[in-house]
């Protein structure tokens, strides 16, 4: 085997390795003890902020002032296809009850394809419509670089304090992506599509 052969051998080799590490490494969890940590609703009021604006080649509109914290149940991250341009990562998050690792630890939790999934490991821990009406799967769209740094920080367990506003974005092709403005509702178009402009995260 010749000297450049080897070398090209063992960069594929460490490519494969790295995306090995980086594709199925476990993600950090934070585990909690007992007890809901985020006890109250999330808060929506009318948007403040009334004039739509352009975020490279997205038109973003607000469409209710957000604020919200909550544990992060699962957290799944995106980079291929328009909409990963615009939320690169999708946080699952818990409150009132679904803030209490007591219920969600007995909860099998998984995102894809923009979609967060559970199901019961035994017996439901609580009813199954208060686990719907307090936890989401939240298309984060970070505001700025603030953000952006924090977002690295957040694991599942972690406990986020985000502000912002649940937006509607179109594109002058047509797309379109909008946020659910309520809590109780459920499958296709119920995820919150959140403009964050503040993230706090404590682990």
């Amino acid at each position: 085997m010749n000297g450049k052969l080897r070398v090209s051998l063992w960069a594929l080799l460490v490519l494969i390795l790295v995306f090995g590490v980086w594709n199925f490494w476990p993600d950090r969890v934070i585990e909690r003890t007992p007890g809901a940590l985020c006890p109250e609703q999330p808060v929506q009021t009318p948007p403040s902020r009334k004039t739509p604006w352009l975020h490279d080649d997205f038109m973003i509109t607000a469409l209710a002032d957000y604020e919200i914290s909550a544990v992060v149940l699962s957290r799944h991250e995106y980079g291929s296809g328009r909409d990963s341009d615009l939320s690169p990562v999708d946080l699952a998050l818990g409150w009132g009850p679904m803030s209490d690792s007591f219920v969600y630890d007995k909860l099998e939790i998984s995102q894809g394809h923009r979609w967060y999934k559970w199901q019961p490991t035994g017996l439901e821990p609580i009813h199954r419509k208060e686990i719907e009406r307090n936890s989401a799967n939240v298309h984060i769209l970070p505001a700025n670089e603030e953000v952006e740094d924090a977002l690295d920080r957040v694991h599942r367990g972690s406990i986020v304090h985000m502000q912002g506003y649940l937006v509607k974005a179109t594109m002058s092709d047509g797309w379109h992506w909008s946020s659910s403005t309520t809590r109780n509702d459920t499958g296709d178009g119920a995820c919150e599509v959140f403009w964050v402009e503040s993230l706090l995260v404590e682990n």
